[in-house]
């Protein structure tokens, strides 16, 4: 079964807590493992993630906390994705194709291909900012 790791969902969810809040604002770890419900065990390794790849900035002391380091605009599900879970790949065929038993003739090749391509081209579209304007969406229906 594929499905989206819980580490990755909850990289997406502390991005989002960022996103809600002005640019350039920090928020504690606390604050955002108490409002998107982010066990303290995942959060702080997730932090780590997202900060080595340059997504956010850390801030410690008591003073500290986290903030996007680059507007919402900008920043897409592909990199939160990415930056937990290196590189989407849905088959390895597509990654090393000469060691496929089929190789040149596997059927299922350029369907794969086509299927990773839009999947990677959504998470590419989607940004934190898209999905922070559909969270407001939902709060007010």
């Amino acid at each position: 079964m594929m499905r989206i790791n819980r580490r990755t969902d909850y990289a997406v969810r502390i991005m989002l807590a960022l996103a809600e809040h002005p640019y350039g604002e920090r928020l504690s770890t606390k604050t955002i493992r108490e409002t998107m419900l982010v066990p303290k065990a995942f959060l702080e390794r997730i932090v780590a993630e997202l900060s080595k790849a340059s997504l956010i900035k850390t801030y410690p002391g008591p003073n500290g906390g986290i903030m996007l380091f680059q507007t919402p605009e900008t920043i897409t599900v592909r990199q939160i994705w990415e930056a937990i879970e290196g590189p989407l790949l849905i088959s390895d065929c597509l990654q090393t194709p000469e060691e496929c038993p089929l190789h040149e003739n596997c059927p299922m090749r350029s369907c794969w291909g086509k299927l990773q391509k839009v999947m990677l081209d959504e998470l590419t579209a989607m940004t934190l900012s898209d999905l922070s304007l559909e969270v407001r969406k939902k709060q007010f229906i």
